[in-house]
């Protein structure tokens, strides 16, 4: 039961959508970028990321093959740790959560600018994760999310150490715990709780190809609705409140209400996922359970839907036990297992700014998109963040036979390099 939660509930864990923003470049942040890319030790750093191709790609499957289920991240930060131990970067720790972190110092110092990827992927434990190799294209579970995330962040970090580049702001390389599915963010979510470091910018690296700057969140409630009673054999115990009979009628309830709130205004989804109970055709459920995602760019919206799902409920509820013969009453349990916050930064902001000029300056055509990352927790808090693709070619994320190719995926680290020397100042 556990395994179906996680698969079920990771399934939805990094869906993107297009904004419906026009894309504009503020001319500043163009002559920034290209100065930028124009210094002797960037373009050094772009030359490293170039040279340490087969190791980039030695770190990718080595990690990928490193068991890291949700809550079970231990040994693969363990390991990203210490790779990023042997960079020889000013500190490296692992928190009481269980993220990675490793710090740049800046020559003031003043502020801390964060490029992160998760260490967690959506397959329970026992999946087999080892790499197969196909031509030139990489086979495993989590291949693509978002393990190729955590090389590039080794990569970027040797390369910043190597060309002896030095930032104004401290640069925070962080590997997350919790990104995916019932891990509901936990680990990011920890960093901005307890402000320790605090956190003034954030670039996530996650799923999609390069040209993705993902600027709005996508927030979700997540509930497990469980109906509870006393269960008994189909004939001997007939009369009984049935916990199928409330579920079912929730359900349809709750779609009802639900279809006509969202055919107006922003978009809002809901979702039932995952129904269960019950032991045997001619027994009577002790329980009846269901697991519902319900999202929306909008947070009021989000709200108004729990709302409705808890009205629905108690009324499918209260219905079958007017209806019982004998027994005690159906008990009802609605419990919130995820919330990822929702929010947008404005496409005019000096981060959302640098992540369209670099990718215009790389070649890419930059793509706004709406998502659910790691990004969500900075961008409620009204803290400045992205999301940007990890490159390549890819697909089947979330799948046994994910697959990533190394199509150009170095210019994906380059991008990501020149994004946060612009947000941390190299001047």
């Amino acid at each position: 039961m556990k395994v179906l939660l996680i698969l079920v509930m990771a399934i939805f864990s990094s869906i993107t959508s297009y904004s419906q923003d026009k894309i504009t470049e503020d001319v500043r942040y163009t002559k920034e970028i290209k100065k930028l890319a124009n210094k002797k030790e960037v373009k050094t750093a772009f030359q490293v990321i170039l040279d340490l191709e087969p190791k980039t790609i030695k770190n990718h499957i080595e990690l990928t093959e490193i068991e890291a289920p949700p809550f079970k991240e231990e040994v693969r930060a363990i390991e990203f740790s210490k790779r990023l131990k042997d960079i020889e970067i000013d500190k490296v720790w692992i928190d009481s959560i269980g993220n990675v972190l490793g710090l740049i110092k800046g020559y003031e110092g003043k502020r801390n600018v964060a490029i992160d990827g998760h260490l967690d992927t959506v397959f329970p434990e026992g999946t087999d994760v080892k790499v197969r190799i196909k031509n030139d294209t990489l086979f495993a579970p989590g291949i693509g999310d978002c393990t190729r995330c955590l090389s590039m962040l080794l990569t970027i970090a040797e390369a910043i150490k190597k060309s002896e580049i030095k930032t104004r702001d401290n640069i925070l390389i962080i590997g997350t715990v919790g990104e995916e599915g019932l891990g509901d963010l936990r680990g990011v979510k920890y960093l901005f709780k307890n402000n320790k470091p605090k956190i003034d910018s954030w670039i996530a690296i996650d799923g999609g190809n390069i040209g993705r700057v993902n600027n709005q969140a996508l927030g979700s409630y997540r509930y497990e609705v469980k109906f509870k009673g006393p269960g008994g054999h189909s004939w001997g115990a007939f009369g009984l409140a049935n916990p199928h009979h409330a579920l079912g009628d929730a359900i349809s309830k709750f779609v009802e209400k639900a279809d006509d709130y969202t055919s107006n205004g922003p978009k809002t989804s809901y979702n039932v996922g995952v129904i269960n109970g019950g032991t045997s055709i001619n027994s009577i459920p002790y329980e009846s359970a269901m697991l519902i995602d319900i999202r929306s760019v909008r947070p009021e919206n989000l709200d108004d839907m729990e709302l409705i799902l808890k009205k629905t409920s108690e009324d499918a509820l209260a219905k079958q036990n007017a209806m019982k013969r004998r027994g005690p009453d159906l008990e009802l349990e609605i419990n919130k297992i995820g919330n990822r916050p929702s929010g947008k930064v404005d496409i005019k902001n000096h981060l959302v700014q640098r992540a369209i000029a670099a990718t215009n300056y790389m070649g890419a055509k930059p793509r706004l998109t709406i998502g659910s990352t790691n990004s969500n927790t900075p961008i409620s808090k009204g803290i400045p963040a992205v999301t940007i693709g990890r490159g390549g070619d890819g697909s089947k994320a979330h799948a046994l036979d994910e697959w990533w190719l190394n199509k150009d995926g170095y210019k994906s680290i380059q991008l990501a390099l020149l994004i946060l020397l612009s947000e941390a100042g190299y001047k």
